[in-house]
């Protein structure tokens, strides 16, 4: 087909009216945020900050925290007065002690062995042959305290003095074989 042929076929092109008062006009745009746009940036910062306090929250929630101790017996098994070269006492103890485990893991051990010091030097240990400590819950342990070489003039001295400041500072070693439990994972623990 020609150029005619082309112009002949489609519409009619009228030309436009030259108009002696010619104005021109200026079309601008007003720019309008799209709703979605400041919700997708809403929505984000809420999501991270419900991330952020759900990672805090979870992290408190399996901190370990340190049980509660309470002696809930005692029984006398030995006591052997030495007096050569110095007074000394050995002293042999039962005990059960509760233990509130306020952790979401529990301890299932073999061996335990906590070694018990006052002012620099060893008093005795206390040994527990095998035992659970339940999660979230309260159990019974028992054990053995053996006191060897207690001077009797020396430490009670500096003990009577210490509890009149309301604290004993005991220093402990504690020496476990076993098993911590978190939920269905079990993971084995040995110290020495």
């Amino acid at each position: 087909m020609s150029k005619q042929g082309l112009r002949d076929s489609s519409v009619p092109y009228i030309p436009l009216p030259q108009n002696p008062n010619h104005q021109n006009v200026i079309v601008s745009l007003v720019y309008y945020h799209r709703p979605y746009q400041t919700n997708h940036y809403l929505r984000r910062g809420v999501i991270f900050a419900g991330d952020l306090l759900l990672l805090s929250a979870t992290i408190l929630f399996f901190y370990p925290s340190d049980p509660i101790l309470k002696l809930a017996r005692i029984r006398l098994n030995h006591v052997g007065v030495i007096s050569s070269p110095k007074l000394t006492i050995d002293l042999s103890f039962s005990l059960t002690i509760s233990v509130r485990n306020r952790d979401f893991f529990s301890l299932d051990y073999e061996k335990l062995v906590v070694s018990v010091g006052y002012r620099g030097k060893e008093l005795g240990v206390v040994n527990s042959e095998g035992g659970r400590v339940r999660a979230r819950g309260r159990s019974y342990v028992n054990a053995t305290l053996d006191l060897n070489g207690f001077e009797v003039v020396h430490d009670v001295i500096y003990l009577i003095e210490d509890w009149a400041k309301g604290v004993i500072p005991f220093d402990t070693t504690t020496k476990v074989n076993g098993v911590l439990g978190l939920c269905f994972l079990k993971i084995p623990l040995k110290s020495r």
